[in-house]
């Protein structure tokens, strides 16, 4: 007996040591299986800003991709060539998400496809008449690129440049400020202008962008975004199933070479009412009839928004009735360029698979009105040296 009560000690000591040692394993593999979790799960408790590579530009400049996830797991991807949405990943309403807007998948392509994919449209958004205009009596030419006009900044705009990118991660936020010099005659346009360009992504499902520029000589600025929405998720799908309402009582009619003609004629009683929400196919029931339709062909025309001195406010929405999918777009801008993908001809691989087929996309151009250089009844674009050019945008993402 007293040999067994020896042993005892030691039993007791050495179960005592295998049930720590068992505790601490199990704690320590709970751990990882916690920090595994917290990995996957990090953009929870934040936002998340990833960088990879994306290629060479032609002329050899190393493009980066940026990826922005916040809190609720949407997920936007950026490119420096151009300052493109490449990617935009929202939920639909039972909690998927998928891709909404359209893109390519190299640089190659981007450099060479001529739709503007997703990029920051400058030094003007739209269309110059003629290429040219005049300040305090001396003619600027610019480059033609569409037809006898110039259009978005020229044959090498800002969709064509390589932009310098500051991310920032926050808590409940995260941005990527791009910024670039467009240099004194860049496309035609004098001045030096140091351009700024803010994307925000924040915990509410909001994209919002923030413009700023100035110049050391007179000249005039137009800024944008251009990116094309599918908010099916599904690219092989047209958009004229999406129900769109656009705050505006007019629009600009414009010429067969897509100029405005000078007048706002209001949208009662067209195909261009969208005071109320209405589906894209009902506007193009008129197709064949309405002149303005066929010169676009379709919608490509500049809505002149209501409350113009209201600063931000809602401009225009989006609703895709299958997925749930809702998009409202908050502008300080005093128009909005609905177009619908008109020019998209099936020759352009779509990501995922297929081709980009006509109208599957739209795009919602906030700006000032086109060729506003030459129509001086139209609001200024002119920016003086000493002024700071100001533009904010805000696309809000939900489910209904």
């Amino acid at each position: 007996m007293k040999k067994i009560f020896k042993t005892l000690p030691a039993i007791f000591l050495l179960s005592s040591l295998l049930f720590i040692q068992c505790k601490n394993t199990d704690k320590n593999e709970g751990s990882a299986a916690e920090n595994e979790q917290a990995e996957g799960t990090r953009d929870n408790r934040g936002m998340h800003i990833s960088e990879s590579d994306f290629g060479k530009t032609s002329e050899g400049e190393a493009v980066t991709k940026y990826t922005i996830t916040n809190s609720a797991g949407l997920e936007m991807s950026v490119i420096n060539y151009g300052g493109i949405i490449t990617s935009l990943k929202i939920p639909n309403k039972n909690g998927e998400y998928q891709d909404v807007v359209l893109g390519l998948d190299s640089v190659s392509q981007y450099e060479t496809a001529g739709t503007y994919f997703g990029a920051i449209i400058g030094r003007f958004g739209n269309r110059i008449a003629n290429a040219s205009f005049e300040l305090d009596g001396k003619k600027y030419q610019l480059e033609a690129n569409d037809g006898p006009n110039s259009l978005h900044g020229g044959n090498k705009g800002f969709d064509k440049v390589i932009w310098n990118v500051e991310p920032r991660a926050g808590e409940d936020e995260a941005s990527l400020k791009l910024t670039y010099t467009s240099k004194d005659g860049e496309g035609g346009y004098p001045g030096n202008l140091e351009t700024t360009v803010t994307y925000t992504i924040n915990s509410n499902n909001e994209l919002d962008i923030k413009y700023e520029a100035t110049t050391d000589q007179k000249t005039v600025v137009n800024l944008t975004q251009h990116s094309y929405f599918n908010l099916s998720g599904d690219f092989s799908k047209t958009i004229l199933d999406h129900v769109v309402q656009i705050d505006a009582d007019e629009y600009l009619p414009v010429d067969k070479t897509l100029i405005p003609t000078g007048k706002l004629e209001p949208v009662e009683g067209t195909p261009f009412d969208f005071r109320e929400p209405t589906p894209i196919s009902d506007g193009m029931k008129q197709e064949e009839s309405n002149e303005q339709l066929k010169r676009g062909p379709g919608f490509d025309h500049c809505w002149v928004l209501n409350d113009q001195d209201n600063g931000m406010r809602l401009a225009a929405s989006a609703y895709e009735p299958t997925s749930g999918r809702f998009m409202e777009v908050y502008t300080t801008e005093p128009a909005l360029q609905f177009y619908i993908g008109n020019f998209l001809d099936g020759s352009l691989p779509a990501k995922g698979g297929g081709n980009y087929e006509k109208r599957t996309g739209f795009c919602m151009e906030t700006q000032h009105y086109p060729d506003s250089p030459n129509q001086e009844q139209f609001p200024s674009v002119v920016l003086e040296p000493g002024d700071t050019y100001t533009s904010e945008t805000a696309y809000k993402f939900s489910v209904k």
